[in-house]
This record gives structure tokens, sequence and C-alpha cells, in this order.
């Protein structure tokens, strides 16, 4: 059998094949349970030392555990963003409940080293290459491999956890989130699911770590 010749439909569809999964890469990293069993566990120690304690308003807790029963509906948890511990602290909250694991929104440039530990704990990032301005109306292939992910990810019913700012940054929407919210929205608009569920979310520290 002769190899298909260079420039091909099959060598193109190859190289878009490479491609996607080198965007895919740069967005997720398969969850690792050891890191997420051993998180799971030094959390509690760590947050002891942090701070005096931990108080959940027992009310609001209730309402989300039964929006998480609701069949087919995904829940999307929108946070302000008060330190880099909140997406442990939240994630370590909605797994202890038993809601699941979240997928969380990172929106700041991290190192390599912590970029892929991030990914293994349940961490999302954007891909590189995505045009600037957010509201360019053509994204290219990294959006569109975006938007695919997020529609597998509300289709699975993993909760979403998005930051809506950028720690200690002014009251607007950080450049990340609205690239985020727009996938929800175009999630919405092409019937990817049939709704999705908004949970405000609240974090308040004495003393911010």
């Amino acid at each position: 059998v002769q190899g298909a010749a260079p420039g091909s439909p099959g060598d193109q569809g190859s190289r878009w094949k490479e491609e996607i999964c080198r965007i895919l890469a740069e967005i997720q990293a398969p969850l690792s349970p050891l890191l997420l069993r051993l998180c799971h566990w030094l959390l509690p120690k760590l947050l002891t030392r942090l701070f005096l304690g931990v108080q959940l308003h027992r009310g609001q807790l209730e309402m989300v555990l039964q929006a998480a029963r609701t069949p087919e509906v995904p829940l999307v948890f929108l946070c302000r963003h008060q330190s880099q511990l909140d997406g442990a602290l939240l994630s370590f909250v909605l797994l202890s409940q038993g809601i699941g694991l979240p997928r969380v929104t990172v929106g700041a440039s991290t190192s390599p080293r912590l970029r892929s530990l991030l990914q293994r704990l349940g961490g999302i990032f954007l891909p590189s290459g995505m045009p600037q301005p957010w509201s360019a109306p053509d994204e290219g292939l990294p959006g569109a491999v975006l938007d695919a992910y997020v529609q597998e990810v509300l289709r699975s019913r993993q909760p979403l956890v998005l930051f809506l700012e950028e720690p200690r940054a002014a009251l607007r929407l950080a450049e990340p989130a609205r690239r985020w919210l727009l996938r929800l929205l175009r999630a919405l608009r092409d019937r990817a699911v049939p709704d999705v569920l908004l949970v405000p979310v609240g974090i308040a520290y004495d003393l911010a770590p």
C-alpha cells in the first residue's frame, strides 16, 4: 500500500489532527487520581494552618445540592476571584459535598510546571493563538476547539467554575472570563445542552491569604 503523497487530503487531515491534539493539550490534561487523592488529604491540613475556620452557608449549600440533582442540566459556578486559593478551596467544598470535581478555569499566566500540575487537578486553560481583542469574530481553530471542549464538559455534566476577574483586579470582567462566558452562550445557541444552571458563589476572607 503506497503512502499518501505530500499535500494530499490524507496528509492535510493528519496535520489538522495533530494541531487539534496540540490545542487540546494546552486546554487540559488527563486528571491524576493520585494527585487528587494527595491534595484531598493535604488541603484540610493546609486550611487549618491558614484559617481559624471555614464557614459554609447551609441554606445556600442545600440549594446548590438540589440544583445538582436537576437531570441533564450542568452547573456553572460564577465566582469573584479573591486569592489564588479560591479554586482549590471551592473544588474541595464541591467534592466533599458529593457534587463532583469541577473543571476550574485558570486565566492567569503560569509557569509550565504549575500549569501541568493544575491541569491534572482539574484546571483548564485558554489555548494560545486566539486573536486579540477577545471580541474578534473569527477565533480560528483554537476557538473552534475550545467551543467543542466546553460543550463536551457541559454535556457530561461536569461542574464548571468560572472566575469573573483576576485577583485584586478592578470590578470588571477579565478578558479570560469573557472568552469562557462566550463559550457558554455558544453552547446554548447551538443547543449542545438544553439549559445551564448559573450558580453565583461568594468567597470572603477576614484576611486574604
